[in-house]
């Protein structure tokens, strides 16, 4: 988006909600009109629609259906246009038995976020939005199992981490990130990643000091910088048993956008242990 187009949109939203967030202000990426400065076109226009079908041809005449977590869904405006690109339906369209074939399970830390996208979702049958702190190794266990148990599965079959990996790295340090990313890849057959670049880190920590607002408390502290897209297929394939499958280009604001597979069967996939606490003992 050029700087004039997102200018104005930004004038908009505030217009619209002066007591909206400013970009800058929502400290875990929780923008409540993000798809405004991101569109989902950017990401759809860079992924076949087919993709799932290949991944996961149908088995027997009883097709069970794809099963996918959306990590980070905001108010879920890309968790319904990744669901309707990848069964190719146009707008004002359903497809009967359609949430037989593609299942997602969509979370985010906001509340408020997550109730909008409950109200607004044109496929409630298909896709379920929940309030999920993805961090919370105490609370996340549950809600994540008993939607899987639902259909007899202990792993998902893909997740989408669009645009997250930032948020979890500036809110949780170098451990934090890739504790993350241990984590989803023991959730999942595939991963689809699209990881902020550096640059973005640099421009949210700034915004956050023009507003007065607190610091990234781990920001000056991380390791773990330069190339973020290198950094995250070096963590996954070195650290998490993941292989990088397809880079599927860049988004008009330059983000990549990295499918992963897991090398062996993901039911006995452990998460490992980091070896930032076998070296320090801490994080």
């Amino acid at each position: 988006m050029a700087a004039a187009e997102k200018l104005a949109a930004e004038e908009a939203v505030e217009t619209e909600d002066p007591g909206a967030l400013k970009p800058g202000a929502a400290p875990f990426g929780n923008f409540p009109h993000y798809s405004r400065f991101h569109p989902p076109e950017q990401r759809l226009r860079l992924l076949p629609p087919e993709l799932l079908r290949q991944l996961f041809p149908p088995e027997g005449p009883e097709r069970r259906p794809i099963l996918g977590l959306d990590v980070g869904c905001n108010s879920g405006d890309l968790s319904v246009a990744l669901y309707k690109h990848f069964l190719s339906l146009r707008d004002g369209e359903t497809c009967l038995g359609a949430s037989r074939e593609l299942r997602l399970l969509c979370c985010d830390i906001d509340p408020a976020l997550v109730e909008r996208a409950e109200k607004e979702c044109p496929f409630p049958d298909a896709l379920t939005f929940i309030t999920l702190d993805i961090m919370d190794q105490t609370n996340r266990k549950v809600p994540l199992s008993s939607f899987l148990s639902q259909f007899g599965r202990s792993v998902f079959d893909i997740v989408f981490c669009m645009s997250v990996t930032m948020w979890i790295h500036l809110n949780h340090g170098d451990h934090g990130l890739w504790e993350f990313l241990a984590h989803l890849s023991s959730l999942c057959r595939y991963l689809l990643v699209e990881p902020q670049p550096w640059k973005c880190y640099r421009a949210a920590a700034r915004r956050l000091r023009k507003l007065g607002l607190h610091h990234f408390d781990h920001f000056r502290s991380l390791t773990i910088r330069g190339d973020m897209a290198s950094q995250i297929v070096r963590i996954l394939t070195q650290d998490h048993a993941m292989e990088l499958v397809h880079c599927f280009g860049n988004t008009a604001w330059d983000r990549s956008l990295l499918l992963f597979r897991a090398k062996h069967t993901v039911e006995t996939h452990p998460t490992p242990e980091s070896p930032t606490k076998r070296q320090k003992g801490t994080d």
